[in-house]
């Protein structure tokens, strides 16, 4: 806690030493044209926006690197990207990506920084949004000018190993025609050490594992996007993109065993694992845009298709140094998605809108397993093939209205009918089927153009991932054995939300969210075959009654001629788990948890009047996720300058990352067996260098809707 509080009086520090310096200045400034620019961080009533277009923070990093530095947003240590602490879908370009989790983060790492105009951080997003949460909408630049021209991207990060990254983009307008393409590669190095300690209540047994994984990549990548203008009112284009992940990875693992604090037995693990992923995703789509009447029709058809082919194997050995278990694993997985979706926004009357919609979605994932195992030489085969198919389709409509032109009001309702199947091994184990109702509200009042209060209403419902319905069992990296849960329910959450802004600089913020039922990791105790005593752990439907209250205040400002650009952000959440725990039987748990958080993006332009961009970001907070609760506050911190040669359109930049501190995660999960603690620290530290050679014209105009949806119901 001193920590915390240290830190967050750090970040006011900052903002105050501006504020100083500001007033200082201020009868120089009085004589000044000041020329108006988008603030950095910019707080709507539905949105956070991270404006980075022309941010020093972009040199150097990928768009992976710009997500967990943008405002309200957490990344945990299973890089599952959080928004206020809850799950988000990711939009890029106000299109869904397919991507999630370790998924997510190659894809976006392929995504040169570079390319970026904003980040939208949507926590109340209207029922357009195929959404079970917030949503993360990634908007990339555009360019329009006539000709060729582009950029070439090259870093050198020194982590625990050399990395490289190199990037080309391209970009040819001609008329009523436009090409951009954008090519990467990678060739990455990541070490994680890890150390758990499990503690088991029937029998006061223990296990302390401590492990170390270094993971390789490497990854070529490439996206196009073509569009044709037909006429003024009418375009057409295409967007194809490529990913290619070559992977490996090795863990070591040391495991001791205890019974009463006395150690019983002790094991070495090595795991190997080559994968070879291969995602193809491509989106036909037709728009009609009518500037003068603010009518728009957006078509789109995709297909996605994704493959996941690799082998794992698994040598455990006794103390004595002869080996007790010998697992080989083959996987094969092939993921097939295809969509249709329609989207029609229209004005209605004086300041009011109407957008209805709808999609049809199927997908066909399939994932065959084929396991050897070998025990005291004793050999077995178990072959598996699990496939899910889904159809999903939804309905939605939106109607935005301004009156007395103060109060501005949104209500959406969104329909979403689900049918699924689920096989194993050519046997159908489940089918199901229901529809849900999303209805969400915004309602914005202006008391004057300094003051104003929202208030929002969401409706969620999250449904569990299918590779989470498989109930095939395989071994993990930490001493545990792993498997799905077919009999997975989906979970429907309420979020409240509450902005009074002032000034439009100084927004404080309160939060309610409120859920009966989710789902998350349990453990259970079992004897194998051999009469030993296994642990296996599987995500399980967890009833119970969880209330989460936040507050939060945040401001971003510009100083000293508009040259620095300091954001700030401080926030407190407090979680109430008591039924949750005792309907659930998680013994120890905490009942109460309450904790600090805060960030802060500081960025000066053009130091000394010599092309110098300096920036910063810091960040701490305390991630709480269901049963697993951290120990300690998480700390990130990235200091980049960059110089710019205009004439040669060169830029090189130097990165500074978590040079103070290495990143780390301390966290415990507790089930109805026992409590798991696990202290993790990865290699997202050190420093890198990037140079940037540009050509043709750069000049950019934003890439994504600027039609009335955007300008209405608050969400503007």
């Amino acid at each position: 806690m001193k920590r915390a509080l240290s830190i967050a009086g750090l970040l006011s520090a900052s903002l105050s030493f501006a504020q100083t310096q500001d007033t200082i200045k201020s009868k120089e400034i009085e004589a000044v044209t000041v020329i108006a620019k988008k603030p950095t961080v910019q707080s709507k009533a539905d949105r956070t926006i991270f404006n980075v277009e022309n941010s020093s923070i972009l040199a150097g990093n990928t768009t992976w690197d710009i997500v967990r530095m943008t405002p309200m947003v957490s990344i945990d240590n299973n890089d599952n990207v959080r928004a206020e602490g809850e799950s988000v879908t990711v939009y890029i370009n106000d299109r869904k990506s397919v991507f999630t989790g370790k998924e997510l983060k190659e894809y976006l790492k392929t995504i040169p920084a570079d390319n970026l105009m904003k980040i939208e951080v949507i926590t109340s997003p209207s029922s357009r949004y195929e959404a079970t949460g917030a949503v993360i909408n990634i908007v990339l630049k555009k360019r329009e000018d006539e000709g060729m021209k582009g950029s070439i991207s090259l870093t050198n990060t020194q982590n625990t190993k050399n990395n490289q990254y190199g990037s080309l983009n391209l970009n040819y307008h001609k008329k009523n025609f436009t090409q951009t393409f954008t090519g990467s590669y990678s060739d990455n190095t990541f070490i994680n050490s890890s150390l758990t300690r499990n503690t088991f209540y029937a029998d006061n047994s223990g296990s302390e594992l401590d492990s170390k994984s270094t993971y390789t990549g490497k990854n070529p990548s490439f996206s196009s996007t073509s569009e044709f203008e037909l006429n003024d009112k009418n375009n057409i284009g295409l967007v194809m993109e490529y990913f290619r992940g070559n992977r490996t990875s090795h863990s070591e693992i040391a495991e001791n065993n205890y019974l009463n604090d006395v150690l019983q037995n002790s094991f070495t693990q090595d795991i190997f694992g080559r994968t070879k992923n291969d995602v193809l995703g491509s989106n036909l789509f037709y728009k009609y845009y009518d500037k003068e009447k603010n009518r728009i029709l957006d078509v789109n058809l995709g297909v996605n298709y994704d493959s996941d082919n690799g082998t794992t194997d698994f040598i455990r050995k006794n103390a004595v140094n002869e080996v007790t278990e010998l697992r080989h694993f083959d996987n094969d997985n092939q993921n097939r998605n295809y969509f249709v979706k329609v989207d029609y926004t229209s004005p209605v009357g004086k300041g009011g809108s109407f957008e209805v919609g709808g999609k049809a979605n199927f997908t066909n994932n399939v994932i065959p397993n084929n396991y050897w195992l070998l025990i005291n030489n004793v050999p077995s085969q178990n072959v598996n093939n699990f496939q899910y198919t889904e159809n999903l389709n939804s309905l939605y409509a939106n109607i935005s209205k301004t009156f007395f032109e103060k109060l501005e009001t949104r209500i959406g309702l969104r329909y979403e009918w689900i049918d699924f199947k689920i096989h194993q091994n050519g046997t159908e184990t489940r089918r199901d089927s229901y529809g849900t109702f999303l209805p969400n509200l915004l309602v914005k009042y202006a008391f004057s153009p300094n003051y104003d209060l929202s208030l929002t209403y969401n409706h969620n419902l999250w449904r569990p991932w299918y590779s989470e319905f498989n109930d095939f069992e395989m071994p993990g990296n930490n001493g545990f054995f792993n498997r799905g849960n077919v009999n997975l329910l989906p979970n429907p959450s309420d979020r409240l939300g509450l902005k009074f802004g002032l000034y439009k600089k100084y927004f404080l913020s309160a939060r309610y969210t409120f859920t009966d039922q989710d789902y998350w990791t349990s453990y259970t105790q079992e004897t194998d075959a051999d009469g030993q005593i296994k642990t296996v752990a599987f995500p399980d439907n967890f009833k119970g009654k969880v209330e989460r209250f936040n507050l939060s205040a945040s401001t971003n400002q510009n100083f000293l001629k508009n040259k620095l650009n300091v954001n700030l952000s401080l926030g407190w959440s407090y979680t109430d788990n008591s039924d949750f725990n005792i309907r659930n039987g998680l013994k120890g748990a905490q009942n109460y948890l309450n904790f600090f958080s805060g960030s802060t993006n500081l960025s000066y332009t053009n130091l000394f009047n010599e092309n110098v961009n300096l920036s910063a970001w810091m960040s701490i907070d305390n991630q709480n996720y269901g049963n697993s609760v951290a120990n300690q506050y998480n700390f990130f911190h990235n200091i980049s300058v960059t110089k710019i040669f205009p004439g040669a359109q060169i830029e090189t930049s130097l990165q500074l990352m978590n040079i103070f501190k290495r990143p780390s995660m301390d966290t415990t999960t507790f089930s109805q067996i026992g409590s798991i603690r696990s202290y993790n620290r990865w290699d997202w530290y050190g420093f890198s260098l990037t140079f940037v050679k540009r050509f043709g014209n750069q000049k950019v105009k934003e890439n994504t809707k600027t039609d009335v949806e955007k300008n209405s119901g608050g969400s503007k």
